[in-house]
């Protein structure tokens, strides 16, 4: 099917952390989470990670993770994570900060760990297909995608009617598009999948980053460079980048809008991220930052967006209304946003009020000789730099 695995392991080892782990957490400032979780702190809200299983031990997801499933063909428990991929996602979407631990943006969301294939066996869409099932049957309203594989030729049937089916049933899909921007920009088969949200990657100063990979399935970016998670002795704390925790952060927004309005439909909360993501300067979608940043502080705390109608995919019309004619369609091999023989630029957002820079970004890469050759099987979209402190 054309699938290759794709584990991301940036250069270098690990260094000393220049800051202490709430300083790192800028993102968390940037958001506004302090007032945000005056108004929602994303009770009631389930999250599905699809991914390495996610440790319950660790003091910031005591009480915040629900019994799971392994869905691979040699299941083990769910909560041994001997990858710990898993685990920073969920931290970053449900951690509590107890015991000095990471915090999340939703601390009062459940997670709901789901590991669909493990890192002897081979991966598929139908594995993904699988567990994404398994979610919604098991009253997920979010599920949060970090993981990939490349897209082969053709479509994937069983991963698109799962994925439909979580459209019907009135659940929001993210997944972080990969982080293939500098090396070939390699689409994944899930965050192109129709009915997705696929998310990208932007840095602290709210640019897309480099290694992020554009393309037409981006739709949302969030905050994902320069991020806090714990090493792989779960003792200490490494910075880790990528579109993986763009993803977490996406999730953990979704989930705090849903939260505070339980009478939405996952169409609605969408659109309202949409509508209130800080806008790419030039043509949207943009190819980098989709239709935005995401900014949940916008809705919580200001009020703004319009949920519109219940029943109606606003990224699926978005896109469907945005289909050239034939008569507009750009010549063969050319980009249509793009003038001939012009280099693409990365792209920043609209320029932020000071303190809600709100922009999420990144899937996970891991650093170092030990963790390339722990994880050399795995299947997911990791970019990440680690440093003990």
């Amino acid at each position: 099917m054309g699938l290759t695995a794709a584990v991301f392991v940036s250069v270098g080892g690990f260094a000393p952390a220049a800051a202490a782990l709430d300083q790192d957490q800028w993102y968390l400032d940037a958001m506004k989470a302090d007032l945000m979780w005056e108004v929602s702190t994303g009770e009631k809200i389930k999250v599905a990670v699809i991914d390495t299983g996610v440790d319950d031990s660790l003091p910031e997801l005591k009480g915040r993770v629900l019994p799971g499933a392994d869905l691979s063909h040699s299941p083990r428990d769910i909560n041994d994570d001997d990858n710990g991929h898993g685990t920073q996602m969920a931290s970053l979407i449900a951690g509590t900060g107890a015991g000095g631990g990471i915090q999340g943006v939703a601390p009062d969301a459940k997670i709901l760990p789901i590991r669909p294939w493990n890192s002897k066996e081979d991966y598929a869409p139908k594995s993904m297909a699988r567990a994404i099932r398994y979610a919604i049957d098991n009253g997920s309203k979010i599920i949060n995608i970090s993981m990939r594989f490349d897209q082969g030729p053709g479509k994937y049937p069983e991963l698109q009617s799962a994925v439909d089916h979580a459209l019907k049933n009135d659940v929001l899909v993210f997944a972080g598009t990969g982080n293939e921007g500098e090396s070939g920009n390699a689409h994944s088969g899930i965050a192109a999948t129709p009915g997705v949200v696929g998310i990208g990657a932007v840095d602290r100063n709210g640019r897309s980053a480099a290694w992020s990979t554009y393309g037409p399935e981006v739709a949302l970016v969030a905050a994902g460079d320069e991020m806090p998670g714990r090493c792989p002795e779960r003792r200490k704390f490494c910075m880790t980048s990528g579109t993986s925790n763009a993803t977490a952060i996406a999730s953990g927004s979704a989930a705090l809008i849903w939260s505070k309005h339980p009478d939405w439909t996952s169409n609605q909360v969408l659109r309202v991220m949409m509508e209130t993501a800080g806008k790419p300067k030039g043509k949207i979608p943009s190819k980098y930052l989709g239709y935005g940043s995401i900014r949940p502080a916008q809705v919580l705390l200001e009020g703004k967006g319009d949920p519109g109608p219940p029943d109606v995919n606003p990224l699926l019309a978005a896109r469907e209304s945005a289909k050239p004619t034939p008569a507009t369609s750009a010549p063969e091999g050319k980009n249509a946003d793009e003038p001939p023989n012009q280099p693409a630029d990365r792209e920043d957002g609209e320029a932020e009020t000071a303190g809600e820079a709100g922009r999420p970004a990144i899937l996970w890469t891991a650093v170092g000789a030990v963790a390339a050759v722990a994880i050399a099987a795995a299947v997911l979209v990791m970019r990440v730099r680690r440093k003990s402190p």
